[in-house]
């Protein structure tokens, strides 16, 4: 309490002064210790500021802390090359062939190191018929890099030595506000990079954070951008989205903005099916909890979660054309995701495991005989009952049947038997076929042409 009646009291008397083009903050003002950077982002600044070059904390850590959130990580950015960077620091190594960056190493922390970008001038930009830059990669000063990215909160530069902030673009400001407001031209930055538009709805969702009027009203005009972006970074920034630990809001943020309908045919589906939204909804916040609680969070799960309706939906009509159960849901399944990869790449080693979820829900069914101890010796028997329970709670099946797994799973053998159930109950027993009898050792088989007539 003191500490921040202290920092309020600073804040009133502090100023800013200006450097350039840029504003500088001071630590009066801004409140932000050197002790809330990690150790390895220090040790960076603090070697590559040594070594005579400019090195400052940037991006998200620095907005993080001004909104009294923790980063996830500390990136820093530097007027030194990659090579430079490398020389200083033994244990790293350069990543990337179009975009070059540093990874270094302390320890478990990892501390991406960037080298000013400039923006490109118009005409020797490389981009597609769409506007879209496909080349944007040549080295610049602390200004031009600040320019070229994508919002005012993310454009500022904290340095651990001095604890002074530099801001070109009224971002420090713009945190105290709690507005997202984008850098430069919104149609010309979201005409570069469509995902921009994602970013937006993720960030103000994830940050508590409102779009700035002039940022937001492009969005609804420019959604057909994103057809055109790699699938592979559509998946980037859906799973950011997913896994940001405010997905809810996010998915919520999208339907605001109208983006929901074919970023994801999930997401259609979930506007267009109550049991499927509260089924979706339930998994969403079942995430984020998970994420707060600092728990592991499984994209597969999150995406068998987030299709189940779509292959519950196909799965049933092909079972009204009298397909066979496990047939049908193999075809379901092969048919959702292959519709879904075409607007979004979710990776192929997360196919067996949704799979896998999705064909336990029938054997769940299954609690006769000896069906239900196999069923306990399956590999993803943990997954697929947490998405029994999903199912239940969205009422998609009855509780009981949740319940009975529940205490199944830990009962002692003696109890075990008392809960199984008749065989035939609840499903269609199977009708073995007859046995061909064999014939007899003086018999001779019949004459192919005869049996083809027969």
């Amino acid at each position: 309490m003191i500490k921040k009646f202290l920092k309020r009291v600073f804040r009133r008397s502090a100023k800013a002064k200006t450097v350039g083009n840029a504003q500088v903050i001071p630590f009066a003002m801004h409140g932000v210790l050197r002790e809330q950077i990690s150790y390895g982002a220090k040790r960076v600044t603090d070697g590559l500021q040594a070594a005579g070059f400019q090195a400052y904390v940037v991006g998200g850590a620095v907005r993080d802390l001004l909104l009294d959130k923790t980063p996830k990580d500390f990136d820093v950015a530097t007027d030194a090359t990659p090579e430079e960077v490398k020389r200083v620091f033994r244990r790293s190594r350069i990543i990337g062939r179009r975009f070059r960056l540093v990874h270094v190493m302390f320890g478990e922390e990892l501390v991406e190191v960037a080298t000013f970008r400039c923006m490109m001038e118009a005409e020797d930009a490389q981009t597609d018929e769409h506007g879209r830059l496909l080349r944007d990669n040549e080295f610049g000063d602390q200004e031009q890099d600040a320019a070229r990215r994508d919002f005012t909160a993310n454009a500022l530069f904290y340095d651990p030595t001095t604890q002074e902030i530099y801001d070109y673009h009224r971002g420090y400001q713009d945190t105290r506000d709690q507005v997202l407001r984008i850098i430069g031209d919104p149609l010309v930055r979201y005409r570069e990079d469509p995902v921009r538009m994602l970013r937006a709805v993720r960030l103000s969702a994830k940050l508590g954070m409102r779009l700035d009027e002039a940022t937001a009203a492009p969005i609804a005009q420019m959604k057909s951008l994103l057809d055109n972006v790699p699938e592979a970074r559509m998946l980037d920034e859906v799973l950011k989205m997913l896994l940001s630990g405010h997905s809810v809001e996010c998915i919520q943020q999208l339907r605001r903005m109208n983006l929901h309908h074919g970023l994801l045919p999930l997401l259609d589906v979930i506007m267009d099916q109550p049991m499927g939204e509260k089924f979706v909804m339930l998994a969403l916040r079942n995430t984020d909890e998970r994420i707060s609680q600092d728990k592991s969070v499984s994209p597969a799960f999150l995406f068998a979660a987030l299709l189940w309706h779509e292959v519950l939906s196909d799965w049933n009509a092909l079972v009204k054309q009298g397909e066979r159960p496990v047939g049908a849901m193999h075809t379901a399944m092969d048919g959702v995701l292959a519709r879904q990869k075409k607007k979004l790449a979710i990776p192929h080693r997360h196919d067996a495991v949704m799979k896998e979820i999705w064909l336990l829900q029938q054997r769940f069914e299954q609690r006769a005989g000896q069906r239900p101890y196999r069923l306990l010796e399956q590999p993803r028997f943990r997954a697929g009952f947490d998405f029994l329970l999903l199912r239940c709670a969205s009422n998609e099946v009855d509780n009981e049947l949740g319940l009975w797994w529940d205490e199944f799973q830990d009962a002692s053998e003696a109890r075990r038997q008392e809960m199984l159930q008749p065989e035939g109950a609840g499903e269609k027993k199977r009708r073995r076929r007859k046995p061909r009898k064999k014939p007899d050792a003086g018999s001779q088989p019949a004459d192919q042409n005869d049996s083809e007539s027969a």
